[in-house]
């Protein structure tokens, strides 16, 4: 009896360690796409950035001229932030990503 609750035991642990590398899996090839995705935008002007994106949620300006143009949205209750850094050219130079899929 002790032998088959602990084969159990050691079958469930399996499972759910197999469980938890298909998630991060997931979440990384998740992630990859969306930089993937952003990256179109560095090098591009702000202009393009805008067509595809749309008016940002909010703008901010550092003391070095450098604008982020920041784009807000929910999804399932998770929020997603992408922010976009835009240069004195007005050209795209980066960007961050966070709680996004």
């Amino acid at each position: 009896m002790k032998k088959l609750l602990l084969l159990s035991f050691v079958s469930i642990v399996l499972f759910i360690l197999a469980s938890c590398q298909t998630i991060d899996k997931k979440t990384e090839e998740i992630i990859k796409k969306e930089n993937e995705k952003l990256s179109n935008f560095i090098g591009q002007p702000e202009s393009e950035l805008k067509i595809v994106m749309g008016n940002p949620d909010d703008e901010i300006e550092n003391d070095k001229s450098v604008r982020f143009l920041i784009y807000k949205s929910k999804k399932y209750k998770i929020k997603c932030e992408r922010k976009f850094e835009i240069d004195e050219r007005k050209i795209v130079i980066g960007f961050t990503s966070k709680g996004c899929f």
